[in-house]
C-alpha cells in the first residue's frame, strides 16, 4: 500500500496545542498522551534502529513506531498477530456479524461515562446473544464469539456500538452434539432489540445505585433519583438498533472480514483527502443513501476534536469474547465443539528457531530480509543529525 500524501499526525503536530487550549475544560492527561505519541510516531524522538539487507548490504535508518492503540500507522503489526492467533479458533461453520447500537441520549451519557458504560455495553449485547441462543425454541445451544467495540460514525461523530461476531450455531446443553441454526436466518432480531434493551437499561439503574454514574454540565439535572428514572423510561421511546448481516461463507473469508473491524481507529490516514492551514477534509461513506462517497470538510480545530471524542480511558478493552471463546473455557470448549462437528483438532504451532538478527521488513531495493543491526535512542539519533548539519555546514 503506497503511503497517504496527509496524515493524521500531520494535523496534530500543527494543531493540537490549539485544540488543547480550546477544549482544556474536558481534555485529559490521557488525551494528551495520545496525541503527543501519534505526533512523535516514527519519528526520531522514539528513537529508532539501523538495518542492513542480507543481500544487497542496503544500509537503512528506521524510527520507531509509538504503539499507541489509538494511532493510525501503529496497528498493521498487531493485527496481523491477532488474526493469525484467531486463525486456530475458526470452526467449519457460517458465521453471522450482529451490530449493537445505544440510542443517541445514551450516548451523551457515555461520553462522559466511558469506563462504566461501554463496559455495560459489552455485557448486554453478551448476554442478549447467549440468552436468546440458548433459547430451545431460538436456537437451544450455548454460542460463543468475539465483539469489537467502535465508538465512532463515518464523519467521525460519537456513535457507540459493539460488532459481534458469532458461529451460526452452537454447543448442545450437554456438550455433545453442534445445534446448527437455521442457512439464512440466526436470531430473530426484534428479539435480540428487546432484550438487549432490557438489560442496559436493567445495568444503567444499577450502576446509578452504587453511585458509578457522574453527570457532569448539562447533564447534571438527572443526577436525581427521580430525574434519571424518568431518563431510563424514555429509553424505551427510543429506537435501539440491532443488525445482523447475512452470513458467511468459509472461515477464510471471516478472517479477512475481522481484519477490517479488530484494529481500526476512528480515521486511517488513506482517508483524508487535503489537509490546509485551516481545514481537514477527508471520505466518508453515505449509508443512507446507497453507501457512496462522499468528501466532508471539518475546522482543523473540529476534526481534532472530533477524533478525542473516540480516545478510550486506560484499561479499557476494545476486543472481548463470549461464550465458549471466553479465554477461561476456549480450551475445553472448543475442543468439545470441534469433536461434535466431527473436526480434527487444529494441530499445534511448530516450534520457532530463535534468530540472532531480528528480522524487520523486506529491502526496498532487493526484497531479501533486512536484518537489525543497532538500536538507537533518541540522543544518539539527535547528537547524529547534529554533526550532520556540522560537517555539511564546514563542508
Amino acid at each position: 500500500m503506497t503511503r497517504p500524501p496527509f496524515e493524521v499526525a500531520d494535523i496534530v503536530r500543527r494543531h493540537g496545542d490549539r485544540v488543547l487550549e480550546m477544549h482544556r475544560a474536558w481534555v485529559t492527561g490521557q488525551h494528551r498522551r495520545v496525541l503527543r505519541a501519534i505526533a512523535q510516531c516514527r519519528t526520531a524522538a522514539l528513537g529508532g534502529h539501523r538495518d542492513r539487507c542480507d543481500q544487497c548490504k542496503q544500509p537503512a535508518l528506521s524510527y520507531n513506531s509509538c504503539r499507541d492503540r489509538h494511532c493510525p500507522k501503529c496497528l498493521t503489526t498487531a493485527r496481523n498477530a491477532w488474526v493469525a492467533a484467531r486463525e486456530q479458533e475458526l470452526l467449519p461453520v457460517g458465521y453471522v456479524h450482529l451490530v449493537f447500537t445505544m440510542p443517541e441520549p445514551l450516548a451523551r451519557l457515555a461520553l462522559v461515562n466511558k469506563r462504566v458504560v461501554y463496559d455495560l455495553l459489552f455485557h448486554a449485547a453478551a448476554e442478549t446473544v447467549r440468552q436468546v441462543a440458548s433459547n430451545p425454541k431460538r436456537l437451544g445451544g450455548d454460542i460463543g464469539g468475539l465483539m469489537v467495540l467502535h465508538t465512532w460514525g463515518q464523519r467521525l461523530q460519537h456513535h457507540p456500538h459493539v460488532h459481534c461476531v458469532v458461529p451460526a450455531g452452537g454447543l448442545s446443553p450437554d456438550g455433545t452434539r453442534w445445534v446448527h441454526a437455521r442457512p439464512r436466518f440466526f436470531l430473530p432480531i426484534p428479539v435480540l432489540r428487546q432484550v438487549f434493551r432490557g438489560k442496559l437499561v436493567a445495568g444503567l439503574r444499577d450502576a446509578f445505585r452504587h453511585g458509578r454514574l457522574h453527570f457532569p454540565g448539562s447533564l447534571a439535572p438527572l443526577a436525581t433519583d427521580v430525574a434519571f428514572r424518568a431518563f431510563l423510561r424514555s429509553l424505551y421511546r427510543q429506537v435501539w438498533v440491532v443488525y445482523a448481516k447475512p452470513p458467511f461463507g468459509s472461515p477464510a473469508h471471516v478472517l479477512h472480514y475481522l481484519a477490517r473491524y479488530t484494529h481500526r481507529v476512528a480515521i486511517s490516514n488513506h482517508r483524508l483527502v487535503a489537509v490546509t492551514d485551516d481545514t481537514v477534509s477527508f471520505r466518508w461513506k453515505d449509508y443512507r443513501h446507497g453507501s457512496q462517497i462522499r468528501t466532508l470538510t471539518l475546522d482543523a480545530g473540529e476534526f481534532l476534536r472530533r477524533f478525542l471524542l473516540h480516545v478510550l480511558p486506560k484499561r479499557v478493552v476494545r476486543i472481548r469474547y463470549v461464550g465458549f471463546l471466553a479465554p477461561r473455557c476456549r480450551t475445553r470448549e472448543l475442543a468439545q465443539c470441534r469433536r461434535a462437528l466431527a473436526v480434527a483438532p487444529t494441530p499445534p504451532d511448530e516450534p520457532r528457531v530463535a534468530s540472532t538478527a531480528k528480522s524487520s521488513w523486506p529491502c526496498p531495493r532487493c526484497g531479501a530480509p533486512m536484518r537489525l543491526v543497532e538500536r538507537l535512542t533518541a540522543r544518539q539519533l539527535f547528537l547524529e543529525a547534529l554533526l550532520a548539519d556540522v560537517f555539511h555546514d564546514t563542508s
